[in-house]
């Protein structure tokens, strides 16, 4: 059996799915866009700060579901532009500081929603 998880601390689905599902001993979270929830809009207009607002977004879902960063097994990085790489790997770094980091996938994608420059999701295990 499937839970909706959902918490105000990030940011409202802009479709018809979930902010996450928790499925057995597994959350799935969905693509976590850089946006502030309080302001609901970007939260930075460069790749650090964008990735440390979807990376916070996904952490607060985390935390309304009882877990923190350090469930997180895998995680899955779109970005606009793959020259970004760097600066993003750098403030992702800040946020998985465990012995054991979550595998990771990092594409290029042509477009993203509302023109971020990245999206970020993440399974994480209980």
């Amino acid at each position: 059996m499937a839970n909706n998880i959902h918490t105000d601390l990030a940011p409202a689905a802009i479709g018809p799915y979930s902010q996450g599902v928790a499925a057995g001993n597994l959350l799935f979270i969905s693509g976590q866009l850089p946006i502030d929830p309080a302001a609901g809009a970007f939260a930075a207009d460069d790749i650090q700060g964008q990735t440390r607002q979807s990376l916070t977004n996904i952490s607060k879902i985390l935390e309304a579901a009882g877990l923190s960063m350090d469930n997180v097994v895998k995680t899955t990085v779109f970005m606009q532009n793959m020259g970004d790489f760097a600066a993003m790997n750098e403030v992702y770094a800040q946020f998985f500081t465990g012995e054991t980091l979550p595998a990771r996938s990092a594409v290029e994608a042509a477009k993203l929603p509302k023109g971020a420059l990245v999206e970020i999701e993440a399974i994480a295990a209980r």
